[in-house]
């Protein structure tokens, strides 16, 4: 039998012979890929691919592993792992002091206020009712001021900008997702981004991208497939004695929201209540309803029908929320796992079916991980993770010691926003104070504080005063002038913040530790051939990569490397 890299060397001869009547080399056009199909899986914390393989069936995450290209020591290389972030660097190759998305919200000092990620006044959601932002789980919306989403506060150029330019506008470019910000990061300038509505159980988008829906997303949005959901519950597949988290001694810190439960089977309730949106996206339905929205835009876009390669981003949000509720080491989690396992088979069977797998070029990767509930850890005999306790910031007489220290105290900080702290610079120059001397004070006294590990200030980056240590390093990466505040926090190893707009969840992300940083990378399709690499990598080289196998510009800022065993024509 022939293998995959001898076919593609011997299709790349093949192709050097064949020239143009000018006599330019034919070469990459004729190996070039229908589609470039990007799959992000939120949260998917590195092992968990495997960590329930021998439940999984043939064509889902076995299919990527056993024929694709495995990358099996992917790190982030930055330290606020939040949602935004991480689909930023996947688009870019670049970290956050280069995109300049440092966190799902962080204080503009311009407009005086938080914003959030990809907010935009200018551009308005379009059509089918807005976001009830009283039903959204992620409540750092809340932040945005106004319904308007676009990619423009991105930095650097994006991958599948550089593919639509590259290929004279030719290109067919979608992002698909149930959080907006998935979809808009992914899709860039050129694309065309659309996402889930919580409130409305639509999928939708902004004046950005369309005056008007394509006459086959109000088609979509008209049959109300979530209501299919409307009184039925999230139950197990299989009997729960054949599950690894099958012996759950407590669920203590597990969430409960709207009487969602904290053991199965989950309630969805009535399609017409108030929380039925979000309850499925707290549950494999709302990666059943992203598949199915995802091959309606296929059908209806032609995706992958074109003569130049066209690019579609899918990112499947259900890990994260369901392991915001319940913990990535639960009976929940290993049930979604199960399921979104035969999720991804159906789609790559339906891409199969229209493209052809080897027609297309297939990434799978995370934005973040996921951190151990500090409950379920204490159940295996650990002592030390907990949740921390924001109202320790106040208690542990910091004010104090700025007062003591500057004749001023409270009114030196202007808020915390995680991860940062940002500081009233009005009321230090009016103080005549000295930022870099506030900076110190505060983040000395802050690291006096029991849960938390660093307490870095903005100066010490910028002058290049840190220890080369790894966290301190991610933390310079997460650092851009214009949005970071004046000290990043950040708490010992299994130490977080379970805060959600007075929700209290189970487990959450945003640090450097490797539970937050590691990652699965997966290249399969077209002529990749199955490999198993241990050498660290990071999720920046993703963006260059498929550049690079594309024969286009990278996007603008990225800092990634072209992946080897992607590209080698050996």
């Amino acid at each position: 039998m022939v293998s995959k890299k001898m076919q593609k060397t011997i299709t790349t001869i093949a192709c050097l012979l064949v020239t143009t009547a000018s006599g330019n080399v034919l070469a990459k056009q004729q190996g070039q890929p229908k589609l470039v199909l990007q799959i992000t899986v939120d949260a998917l914390r590195g092992d968990l691919p495997t960590r329930f393989l021998g439940k999984m069936e043939k064509g889902g995450f076995r299919y990527l592993l056993e024929e694709g290209v495995v990358y099996n020591n992917a790190h982030y290389q930055h330290a606020n792992t939040e949602t935004i972030v991480g689909h930023s660097s996947l688009a870019t190759g670049a970290p956050p002091s280069v995109h300049g998305m440092v966190g799902n919200v962080w204080f503009d000092r311009k407009l005086d206020r938080v914003v959030y990620n990809i907010e935009d006044e200018d551009y308005h959601l379009l059509g089918h009712g807005g976001v009830d932002k009283s039903t959204e789980i992620d409540s750092t919306q809340k932040a945005a001021k106004g319904d308007g989403r676009s990619p423009l506060p991105l930095l650097s150029s994006t991958l599948s900008d550089e593919i639509y330019t590259a290929f004279n506008g030719k290109s067919k470019m979608f992002g698909v997702s149930v959080k907006d910000r998935a979809a808009v990061s992914l899709a860039g300038q050129y694309g065309k981004a659309l996402w889930f509505s919580k409130s409305t159980k639509q999928f939708v988008s902004s004046d950005y991208y369309y005056k008007n829906y394509p006459a086959w997303v109000n088609n979509w949005n008209q049959l109300n497939k979530a209501d299919k959901f409307d009184q039925q519950s999230w139950s197990l597949m299989f009997e729960e004695k054949d599950y690894l988290f099958s012996n759950e001694k407590q669920v203590d810190y597990k969430t409960d929201l709207a009487g969602f439960g904290q053991r199965f089977p989950h309630p969805y309730g009535k399609a017409s209540g108030k929380y039925f949106g979000t309850l499925l996206t707290l549950s494999p339905a709302g990666d059943e309803l992203t598949l199915d929205f995802t091959k309606k835009l296929m059908e209806q876009e032609k995706i992958g029908q074109n003569t130049v390669p066209d690019y579609l981003s899918v990112s499947f949000s259900s890990t994260d929320y369901v392991i915001h509720m319940f913990g990535p080491s639960s009976l929940e989690t290993e049930d979604n796992i199960l399921r979104l396992d035969r999720t991804l088979a159906e789609l790559f069977r339906y891409v199969d079916a229209t493209v052809g797998l080897d027609n297309t070029l297939i990434v799978l990767s995370a934005d973040h991980g996921a951190a151990d509930a500090p409950g379920y850890l204490h159940e295996l005999g650990a002592k030390k993770p907990k949740y921390f306790d924001e109202k320790l910031m106040a208690d542990a007489g910091i004010y104090k010691e700025l007062e003591k220290k500057f004749g001023v105290g409270k009114a030196l900080v202007k808020l915390y926003s995680k991860p940062y702290i940002y500081l009233d610079h009005r009321v230090i120059k009016s103080n005549k104070l000295k930022l870099e001397d506030v900076q110190a004070v505060l983040a000395k006294e802050i690291e006096k504080i029991s849960g938390v590990e660093y307490a870095i200030t903005t100066e010490d980056i910028k002058f290049g005063r840190l220890d080369d240590q790894r966290v301190l390093r991610l933390v310079a990466n997460n650092f851009n002038k214009h949005r970071s505040g004046d000290i990043h926090i950040v708490f010992s190893p299994n130490t977080f913040i379970n805060d959600f707009d007075g929700l209290k969840v189970a487990s959450t992300h945003g640090s450097p530790w490797s539970y937050d940083t590691h990652v699965p990378i997966i290249f399969a399709g077209m002529d990749i051939d199955d490999e198993q690499v241990s050498r660290a990598v990071t999720p920046y080289d993703i963006a260059p990569t498929i550049a690079n196998y594309l024969g286009i510009t990278q996007p603008t800022g990225t800092t990634g490397e072209v992946l080897k065993e992607v590209v080698s024509h050996d």
